[in-house]
C-alpha cells in the first residue's frame, strides 16, 4: 500500500509567541491591540516598555528558539499586567500594618472599578496623589480613640455636660431625674433649652450632683484665715499687744482640716443623697424646703449619643477611615516602583505565562503526528508555575514584614544599643591643654 502524501495547510504553529513585542504609535493604539483584562497602566508609557520588553524574556525562557510557544504577544503583556498588580496589592497590604492605626479617622476616598482613585473624592492633603506612597505623621490615632472613651467616662473628653435642677418638696424623699430632664427637654423650660429635644427617653447619666455639706474652710480657719503659722501667746500672756508667730508645716493645717469636716460628718446633722437606676433619694427627708433644708439640688448629666453621630460643629473622623477596607490606597503607580520591584513583577509574569502556556496545552494531552503522537508538558508546567508564583510571594511577604515601621524601630534601638557599648571600650583621650 503506498504511504499517502501529507499536504496540510499550515506546517506552523497558527499562535506562537514573536521573539519580541511590539511598540505602537502611542500607549492608547498600543493599548487597542495588547487587549489587557483590566488595562490599568496602560495609560504609562513606561509600563508598556516594560510590558514589550517581557515578550523578549519570555520567549528566551521559555526556550522559544528551541520549539514553539503557544502564546501571543497579549498573552504575555496581561502576565506583566497581572504581575504588577499582585505587586501592587502586596506592597500596600504590608503598608496598611503599617498606618492603620495613625489613619484611622482620616478622609478615605472613593475608587473606581481598577481600584484607583477616583479624582476630587480626598482631602488637600491627598488630592491628585497617592497615600500609599506617603509618610503619615505618628499620631497614635487608635490609641487616642481609646483615651477619649476613658475621658469622657470621667467627664473629661468630648461628651457635652448638662445641668439641671430639682425643686425639693416637703417631705417628699424620692426624685425621678429621668423624668424631670424628660419634661424639661419636651417643653422647652428655662432649664432645658440647652438639651431641648435630645434626650427622646435616652436613659440619661447622672455624672455629679451639687449638694454637700458646709466645708470646713470657714469654720475651721475662721474669720482671718491664713496658713503656716499661729500665735504663740505663751511667753507675755494672752493680753500681750506684742505677740509672736511660729511657722507651722502644710500638711498640719490640712490634716487638721479633714479632722474638722469629718467630725462635722460625724456629729452634726447634714443632708445627702443617694442615686440609684436614675431616682434621688435625699436624707433625711427634707422639711419645709428653704426655711432649713436646701431648696434646690442641681445635677449634672449627659444624653448617650450613638457611636456613629456626627457633630455638625467639626468633622470627628466618623465617616472617615475606619478600617483596612477604607484606607485610601490606589493601585501603586509604574513609575513608583523601583528596580528590585520590577524585577519581582518580571518572575511573576513569567511564571504566569508559564500557568497560561501549561493551561493551553492542557487542552490536550497528546498531539498525533504521523506514525506517532508527542505528549505535552502542561502539569509539569502548571505545577512549576504555582510553585513559582507562592515562592515570590512569600519571599516579597516575608521582607516586607522585616520592614514595618516597628521592625526598623527595633533596628535602630538595637543599632544605638550597639554603638554605645561599642564605645565604652574605647579608651578616653588624654586631654593636653
Amino acid at each position: 500500500m503506498a504511504v499517502p502524501v501529507l499536504t496540510p495547510k499550515q506546517q506552523t504553529s497558527i499562535i506562537a509567541l514573536p521573539v519580541t513585542g511590539t511598540h505602537y504609535d502611542s500607549a492608547a493604539a498600543w493599548a487597542s491591540v495588547a487587549q489587557l483584562p483590566y488595562g490599568v497602566y496602560t495609560g504609562s508609557a513606561d509600563f508598556v516598555s516594560g510590558a514589550v520588553d517581557q515578550v523578549s524574556f519570555t520567549y528566551k525562557m521559555l526556550g522559544g528558539d528551541v520549539l514553539d510557544i503557544e502564546l501571543s504577544s497579549s498573552n504575555v503583556y496581561a502576565s506583566y499586567e497581572i504581575a504588577t498588580l499582585e505587586y501592587s496589592y502586596i506592597v500596600n497590604n504590608h503598608q496598611a500594618k503599617n498606618v492603620l492605626g495613625d489613619l484611622l479617622g482620616a478622609t478615605t476616598g472613593t475608587f473606581n472599578h481598577d481600584g484607583d482613585l477616583k479624582a476630587g473624592a480626598l482631602s488637600s492633603s491627598l488630592e491628585g496623589t497617592h497615600a500609599s506612597l506617603k509618610l503619615p505623621k505618628f499620631t497614635f490615632g487608635y490609641s487616642k480613640k481609646i483615651s477619649n472613651g476613658l475621658a469622657d467616662g470621667a467627664a473629661l473628653g468630648d461628651t457635652r455636660i448638662y445641668s439641671a435642677s430639682v425643686t425639693l418638696e416637703s417631705d417628699v424623699q424620692h426624685y425621678d431625674l429621668q423624668k424631670i430632664v424628660q419634661d424639661a427637654s419636651t417643653d422647652g423650660s428655662d432649664i432645658g433649652q440647652a438639651f431641648a429635644n435630645n434626650v427622646d427617653n435616652k436613659r440619661i447619666e447622672v455624672r455629679r450632683v451639687y449638694y454637700k455639706s458646709p466645708q470646713a474652710m470657714w469654720r475651721f480657719y475662721g474669720y482671718y484665715g491664713g496658713l503656716n503659722v499661729v500665735g504663740n501667746l505663751q511667753s507675755y500672756g494672752q493680753y500681750s499687744d506684742d505677740s509672736s508667730f511660729e511657722v507651722v508645716p502644710t500638711w498640719q493645717n490640712k490634716a487638721q482640716s479633714m479632722a474638722f469636716e469629718d467630725a462635722l460628718y460625724t456629729r452634726a446633722s447634714h443632708y445627702s443623697y443617694e442615686i440609684r437606676d436614675n431616682w434621688m433619694t435625699i436624707y433625711p427627708s427634707p422639711a419645709d424646703p428653704g426655711t432649713g433644708s436646701p431648696q434646690k439640688i442641681w445635677f449634672q448629666f449627659s444624653i448617650p449619643e450613638d457611636a456613629f453621630a456626627i457633630d455638625p460643629t467639626r468633622k470627628d473622623g466618623t465617616d472617615g477611615v475606619n478600617n483596612y477596607n477604607t484606607l485610601p490606597f490606589g493601585n501603586i503607580p509604574y513609575e513608583n516602583i523601583n528596580s528590585m520591584g520590577k524585577q519581582w513583577i518580571r518572575k511573576y509574569a513569567l511564571a504566569t505565562s508559564k500557568e497560561m502556556l501549561g493551561q493551553i496545552r492542557g487542552k490536550f494531552a497528546t498531539v498525533p503526528i504521523p506514525g506517532n503522537e508527542v505528549t505535552l508538558n502542561s502539569a509539569e508546567l502548571t505545577t512549576q508555575a504555582k510553585t513559582e508564583q507562592e515562592s515570590l510571594k512569600a519571599e516579597l511577604t516575608t521582607l516586607l514584614d522585616e520592614l514595618t515601621y516597628q521592625k526598623l524601630a527595633e533596628k535602630d534601638a538595637q543599632m544605638a544599643e550597639n554603638a554605645q557599648k561599642v564605645q565604652t571600650s574605647v579608651p578616653m583621650n588624654i586631654f593636653v591643654g
